[in-house]
């Protein structure tokens, strides 16, 4: 294995790898590093790591958020998932996972490959969306691992209520059991994509390939692998390291465009989200952030600033491990 020049340019490289799951299954995945030009290397073990974890039917793609995680002291790494991004391979369903575990295998040996190249353990984790879910079950499948937990916008419930998700779990069931890559007919909406592609009304470089507009196909198996691991939210996670939520003041979702969707998040309920967060440690923050989007770092300028500006705090208050005292300026 090498690390090659990734699709984000000069300052980062990518390297895909093959991790077998409890399942015997082996599953390509790919770690991405951002190394700063003219920056002067670090002794070995002197700086602290943060691993990323991007959303469903994503990708890792905000340099924005690779140079703040730099510039306050750590060694950033993004991991594009299988069957996501980079990770893409011929004949395989795009986004597609059975259960939430199956990704254990590669985000331990990204943390392996992040060890070998000598920052010290444990790790700071952050995850986006279905990302932050997947990354809060893997810190309390995996105590000791992880020093702290960072989630922007986590997907940790259903729209409404737990009962909304034990319906849409109970009608899934007989499906998922016979034929859990069936797609399901769900109403396709572009709203998200539209507040952040340039392509549309946002600012973001997006690759279609690697992020559809209308995400990939939803798959009775997929949907049940993630209703799963909301219960196993709601039944109280006991995480023991603080954890910060970044979420949207509000949210927007309905079926069609409304221009509070520029200012909200699109695609969860923030409010059912932000008590759902309580069940997950003993040490949590909320932030909640006026005017951000579903990502809040992919927010307006003016927004994503605060949020930074959160983050660098957060942080500030919990120290760190081993890592020297650094300040960063929010990009």
């Amino acid at each position: 294995m090498a690390w090659e020049q990734d699709i984000l340019g000069t300052e980062f490289q990518s390297l895909a790898f093959r991790a077998a799951g409890a399942d015997g299954v082996e599953r390509t995945a790919t770690l991405v590093r951002h190394r700063p030009k003219g920056v002067v290397a670090s002794p070995p073990g002197s700086r602290q790591a943060v691993l990323f974890l991007h959303g469903w039917s994503d990708y890792f793609f905000n340099v924005d958020l690779a140079r703040f995680w730099s510039g306050a002291g750590y060694d950033f790494y993004a991991l594009d998932m299988h069957n996501h991004g980079r990770s893409l391979r011929p004949g395989k369903h795009g986004g597609y996972v059975g259960h939430l575990a199956d990704y254990d295998a590669e985000i331990a040996a990204a943390t392996a490959l992040i060890g070998d190249h000598g920052t010290p353990g444990p790790l700071t984790l952050m995850g986006h969306s279905t990302g932050g879910l997947v990354a809060a079950l893997w810190a309390s499948r995996h105590p000791g691992a992880v020093s702290r937990l960072v989630l922007n916008s986590p997907w940790l419930e259903m729209h409404g209520s737990s009962l909304v998700r034990r319906a849409a779990a109970g009608m899934l069931a007989p499906l998922t059991r016979v034929r859990p890559e069936t797609v399901l007919r769900l109403p396709e909406r572009g709203f998200y994509w539209r507040t952040i592609s340039s392509a549309a009304e946002g600012e973001w470089t997006l690759d279609d390939r690697y992020r559809p507009p209308l995400a990939f196909p939803v798959r009775a198996g997929w949907l049940s692998a993630v209703l799963a691991g909301q219960a196993q939210v709601a039944r109280g996670l006991g995480i023991e390291v603080p954890i910060l939520v970044l979420l949207s003041g509000g949210s927007a979702n309905g079926l069609l465009w409304s221009e509070e969707m520029r200012r909200t998040d699109a695609v969860l309920d923030v409010r059912i989200i932000g008590a759902r967060a309580l069940t997950l440690g003993r040490s949590v923050t909320v932030e909640r952030i006026d005017g951000a989007l579903h990502d809040v770092f992919l927010s307006p300028d003016a927004v994503r600033r605060d949020a930074y500006a959160r983050l660098e705090r957060w942080l500030a208050s919990y120290g760190r491990d081993t890592a020297p005292d650094q300040t960063s300026d929010a990009p």
